[in-house]
Parts: C-alpha cells; structure tokens; sequence
C-alpha cells in the first residue's frame, strides 16, 4: 500500500465528464520581480496551477472502473507534468534574467573604471573656487575680460557636466546590482519550484503506472468491452487550409505526428504531449511557443469559436493545462493523453473551451 497523502486532486475530469468529482487545492503563487538596468522594472511572475498529488492507490472493482482510474490519474499526470513544462520555462527565463544583470553590472563598471580618479580629481578640484588660482591662471592668460568670464564659464560647466556623469553611472550600477541580486533571489525560487514539482510527478507517475498495472490485469474480453466503449472519439484528418503560410506550415506539421506516441513532458521529433505537439509544429514555421499550455494561452490574440482558423490553439479545463491546435471542418489535432497517440478528434471531445488563441 501506498503512504497515504493529502488529497490535491483536480477539477472534473473533462476527459471523461462520468468520473467523479474531484477537489482542488488552492492556487500557490509567487510574484517575482527583478529591476532593469538604468530605472527601467519588469515583473516575472511565476505562478503554479493548483497542485495535483495523489491519495492513496485505489484498488478497481470493475473493468470500466480501471479504466476510469487509469483516465483519472492520466489526466492529473498531464495537469501537473504541464505545471513542469511551466516551472522550466520559468526557470529559463530567470537563468536569462541572472546572465542580463549580470552583463548590466559589468557594464556600468565598466563606465566607472573609464572615470579614473585623474578625471575626478580635475572635476571636483580643478575647476571649483578652491585657493583661487585656477582662476588667476584665466585671467592672466585671457585677453580681456569678456574672454575670462567666458573661459570661467566653461569650466564650471564642464565640472558640473562631469560630476553629473559620475552620479548617473555610479546610480546605474547600484541599480545593477540590485537587478542582480533580484535575479538571484527569482532563480532560486523558480529552481524550487520545479523541484517541488518534478518530485510530485514522480509520486504521481508510481501511482498512474499502479492503475495501469490494475488494467492491464483485466482479461482481453474485458479490456475489448472497455474500448468498444470508448471508440469513435477519434475523427479522420479533414483537408485543412490555413489563413496563412506559418499556420498551414504548423498544421501540416502536428498531422504528420499523428499517431506518434504520448510521452509526459515531451517535445518531439517522434514523441510529444500537448503543448510539446503544438510548440514543436509552430518551431517548424519559425514561431517560437514555450512549452506550457498555460503560457501559450497568453500569447497571440484571442479568437472567438466562430472565428477559428486553421492553426489556432483551443484551451481546456480552467486553469490552462491542455491545448490542441484547430485543423478546420470543427476537428483539432493533438496529443491527449498517456496511451493515446497524437489523433484528430472534434473540438468538443474534450469538453468545454475554456480558450482559442491566433498566434500565425
């Protein structure tokens, strides 16, 4: 037996709305901030869908309900491997995040290296009142008193000039190593947070392959009877025409997949999960997509249903964690689940849509 854990399961199973009610875990979230090089800010915040572990093992009395425990734990393995997929991405751009602060802070260094104390000294003494003489010298040397007044002028512009360069630069780099000690603090907080994660999907991957283990010991008629039960969900590929070449470039792409393998956390050539299968296809079209469901629900504009297109991303389940990629004719490609290949289907075999995004 399993050691019993807290119970974090997710909302209703949209993949199979006759399982039961699940309950889930209140969101945790962390905003993380690091501040820009010379008074500029942004924010990254990284925030984590509501957590998915698992209780303990259940133990099937049916056919239909192995296979239901193996739907069940499936689809929690998909909710939390796509909070993974978002905890590395998060985790990137933070690494992306230390390496521009740190070059920041090389840089403004750089510029206070350029102001030696030579430069400095004739700034703050050379042409301040002083003991008087840097004026005598003008006025022994200037050729009437207009020329002195002028020459006087100038140097206490250039001293001003200067003494304000040394502030700005010495101001940029203490904003610098803020900037780095932020980015610091916000990597090792994303470093955390997929540990956290990546050790809840292990605990959830023993559990899932449990089931798997409980289906698999059902005997053929029974394993028949369950897919005769869950067949025609799949659809034929219909000819689909995108509105534009990085569109009809992704879409020919995620149906040359179809049938390739499901693989928790994959992103290609030969196997994929959901948001692997749409970042790998718009990669080929020279889009650029992270590799999480809920990030790739932030980009692009949205769309409404009866706008979709060819190539446009539709969301499940609330929050974010699966997208399919629209191929036209109400049909989507996409990778599913664990043992289901990448597969076209109906748009409403999942469920409600939560979102549809254009992003090509």
């Amino acid at each position: 037996m399993a050691t019993p854990r807290p119970a974090q399961r997710h909302a209703v199973d949209q993949f199979h709305p006759d399982l039961p009610v699940a309950f889930r875990r209140p969101t945790l979230s962390r905003g993380i901030a690091r501040g820009l090089v010379l008074g500029a800010t942004a924010t990254l915040a990284l925030t984590l869908l509501p957590g998915t572990a698992v209780a303990e093992p259940e133990d099937a009395t049916s056919a239909a309900q192995a296979a239901q425990l193996v739907a069940r734990a499936a689809h929690e393995l998909e909710v939390l491997t796509e909070q993974v997929n978002e905890a590395r991405e998060t985790l990137a751009q933070q690494q992306d995040a230390v390496r521009s602060a740190g070059q920041a802070v090389a840089a403004a260094q750089t510029q206070l290296d350029a102001l030696d104390g030579r430069i400095r000294q004739v700034a703050r003494t050379a042409f301040t009142a002083g003991d008087g003489m840097p004026e005598l010298d003008l006025l022994m040397t200037s050729g009437s008193a207009e020329e002195f007044v002028s020459q006087l002028a100038t140097l206490d512009a250039i001293a001003g000039h200067t003494d304000d360069v040394l502030g700005a630069v010495a101001a940029s780099a203490a904003a610098a190593e803020r900037a780095r000690a932020d980015a610091d603090a916000a990597q090792a907080a994303a470093q955390r947070t997929l540990d956290d994660v990546t050790a809840r999907q292990a605990q959830l991957e023993a559990d899932t392959a449990d089931y798997q283990a409980q289906y698999d010991a059902l005997s053929a008629p029974q394993q028949q009877e369950v897919v005769a039960a869950h067949a025609g969900r799949s659809v034929p590929a219909a000819p689909a025409a995108a509105a534009g070449g990085a569109a009809q470039i992704a879409v020919d792409t995620a149906l040359a997949q179809v049938g390739d393998p499901y693989v928790w956390g994959a992103g290609g050539p030969n196997a994929f999960d959901c948001s692997g299968l749409t970042q790998y296809a718009y990669a080929a079209a020279g889009i650029s997509l992270p590799h999480s469901s809920r990030m790739q629900a932030a980009m692009g504009s949205a769309v409404s249903r009866s706008e979709l297109q060819p190539g446009d991303l539709i969301f499940y389940h609330s929050p974010v964690s699966h997208v399919a990629m629209y191929i036209g004719n109400g049909q989507m490609v996409h990778a599913s689940t664990s043992g289901q290949p990448v597969k076209v289907v109906s748009v409403d075999s999942m469920g409600g849509i939560t979102g549809m995004r254009r992003v090509a």
